[in-house]
């Protein structure tokens, strides 16, 4: 939409360039670049970059400046903005809605918008192979994309699919400014293991829908990888593993539970307690590493509560969706009204790691605020025992957060200022064990 430009202190308010501000949403820091561009009649047009959540080019629409009054809308975010431009067009303070929240937000001037330092990133070029895989879950009529990585080794090697966490993630899992699949996919492939990595559903180059789909759903996506896998005169049939991340170990587990195909579980961060005791621990913690007192922690897990007792009473998502947009804004009614949230609070892993017989390896970060290691390691160690399954290793990371990185309080607001995308202890600690399950002399 043009608009006609105006005058400001006597001055074309020109808002054309680049700007950058911080905002605090749910306690994390997110760095926010407006990419302004003029139009022919004096009108504006944008995008919004969120640097720290690696969202780019999300458009601007209906960017309004009246006086020293500044205005446009996020429409994909649900979110729109309102400042005042000072009086030498440097800054644009203001406040970002989103829902029922109310964000302080300032933007200032930029020549240049920060690049973040990532030393780990894979460059090429690479010494082994890459191939495009496509494949399809027929179960489910989904079409998933991913990318394959092999040793030129000249003879069937071990193979692993990595599975991304909860939320949209593409085949290297990016977040945060961090692409930790594609390092992991690098260091294992570059040691003679083959990986692949696959675009969630709804997401790159894979079809279907994330939401509408549950834990169970991604489960056969993970087969239908396995399955793939089999198909490549590159890999070893006989020594195929899943590597799950958070919700990933959980799909594995499920895929595990019901497969002789899968040989072994790599479980980084994944959660052995049902979701509702997750939910409820998480948020505990991540508010602690915020520094928040008692009265606030407990009023965070009086909203949570009241959240999941509206989806326990209310089945129809729209009509919970209401209820929950009514106390809780609309985000957070987005986030929990859905078929995934739902599964996921009710999800008792423990079961599924009952009928796992492969071996298993549960891996955290003492640090993680998302998936704690007191409340799940714990209930590894003692199901997969009560099970019989021997064949096991329990660890815990000093130091490391929910993405394995070297981290100071484990809050996610730390994620993307660390420059590390996963410590190098972690790194080595995954090899080593899938090299010891997949060595054909042991």
């Amino acid at each position: 939409m043009l608009m006609l430009a105006v005058c400001v202190h006597g001055k074309a308010a020109d808002l054309s360039g680049m700007w950058l501000g911080t905002v605090t949403a749910s306690g994390v820091e997110l760095r926010l670049a407006l990419h302004i561009t003029r139009g022919e009649q004096g009108g504006f047009g944008g995008t919004m970059d969120s640097l720290d959540q690696s969202a780019n080019g999300i458009p601007l629409a209906n960017i309004k400046v009246e006086g020293e009054a500044v205005r446009f809308e996020v429409p994909l975010a649900g979110a729109s903005f309102e400042g005042r431009l000072d009086e030498e067009g440097r800054e644009i303070a203001g406040t970002l809605h989103q829902g029922q929240a109310n964000m302080a937000l300032t933007f200032k001037r930029t020549n240049a918008i920060p690049v973040p330092m990532r030393p780990q990133e894979p460059k090429k070029p690479y010494p082994y192979d890459e191939v495009e895989a496509s494949y399809e879950n027929p179960s489910q009529g989904v079409k998933l994309a991913g990318t394959l990585t092999v040793p030129r080794e000249g003879k069937p090697v071990p193979a692993v699919l990595l599975i991304s966490g909860s939320g949209p993630q593409n085949r290297d899992e990016e977040l945060m400014g961090h692409k930790p699949f594609k390092l992991l996919a690098d260091y294992l492939t570059r040691r003679g293991i083959a990986v692949l990595r696959v675009d969630d559903r709804g997401t790159g180059g894979s079809s279907g829908s994330l939401m509408n789909s549950t834990t169970a759903d991604f489960a056969t996506d993970a087969l239908a990888g396995i399955a793939y896998l089999k198909t490549r005169s590159e890999v070893d049939p006989a020594r195929i593993g899943l590597l799950g991340h958070s919700e990933g170990g959980v799909v594995a587990l499920i895929a595990a539970s019901g497969s002789k195909d899968v040989r072994f579980i790599v479980m980084l961060a994944g959660t052995a307690v049902p979701g509702e005791q997750v939910l409820y621990a998480q948020g505990e913690a991540i508010l602690r590493a915020q520094g928040l007192n008692e009265m606030m922690i407990a009023a965070n897990q009086k909203i949570q509560k009241r959240i999941f007792e509206t989806l326990r009473a209310q089945k129809d998502d729209r009509a919970a969706a209401e209820t929950i947009k009514g106390f809780a804004g609309e985000v957070e009614a987005r986030r929990a009204a859905n078929p995934w949230f739902r599964r996921f609070l009710e999800l008792d892993p423990a079961g599924y790691l009952r009928k796992v017989t492969c071996p298993v390896m549960a891996l955290n970060g003492e640090k993680d605020t998302q998936v704690l290691a007191r409340q799940n390691l714990p209930v590894f160690a003692k199901t997969l025992e009560e099970a019989g399954n021997r064949d096991y290793a329990i660890v815990k990371l000093p130091r490391l957060n929910h993405l394995f990185q070297t981290a100071n309080t484990g809050h996610p607001s730390e994620y993307a200022r660390i420059e590390e995308t996963m410590a190098p202890v972690a790194l080595e600690t995954i090899f080593h064990w899938i090299l010891k399950h997949t060595n054909k002399g042991n």
